[in-house]
């Protein structure tokens, strides 16, 4: 899955946490989170000219962006989940101070069940009637 396909999928599933997602599409989307959010660092320093108590043109479209991007973020990462055969529910383990996060990236880093699981068909296999693909 190329980068640009990654980004279209993620965003036409904008808010679906049913199905299986790809490492690429997952960490494709993460990569341009953080090219998003550093274009937008650059608009926002550059608009504060040293006041750092005004609201700012960047600091709006931060908050508006990070607003846009809430529930996809969260669709592809349970989606993800799903792929390695986890529940969406295990994202939680995030709360527990800097384990949790670290258990989660190597969680989200792992290749998906092959075949078919409880969630879905393989994202990597292509459909065929022929299998047992839900």
């Amino acid at each position: 899955m190329s980068f640009s396909e990654a980004i279209s999928s993620v965003f036409s599933k904008y808010a679906s946490f049913s199905g299986r997602a790809r490492r690429s599409e997952y960490w494709y989307f993460v990569l341009f989170n953080i090219l998003v959010s550093l274009v937008i660092g650059v608009i926002t320093a550059l608009g504060t000219n040293g006041d750092s108590g005004s609201m700012n043109a960047g600091s709006i479209l931060s908050s508006v962006y990070s607003l846009a991007v809430f529930l996809p973020s969260l669709a592809v990462c349970v989606r993800r989940l799903h792929d390695i055969g986890k529940s969406g529910w295990n994202y939680f383990i995030a709360l527990i101070p800097l384990i949790g996060w670290i258990v989660l990236i190597v969680w989200l880093a792992r290749e998906g069940e092959p075949g078919p699981n409880q969630y879905g068909p393989n994202p990597k296999e292509p459909f065929s009637p022929d299998t047992n693909n839900f």
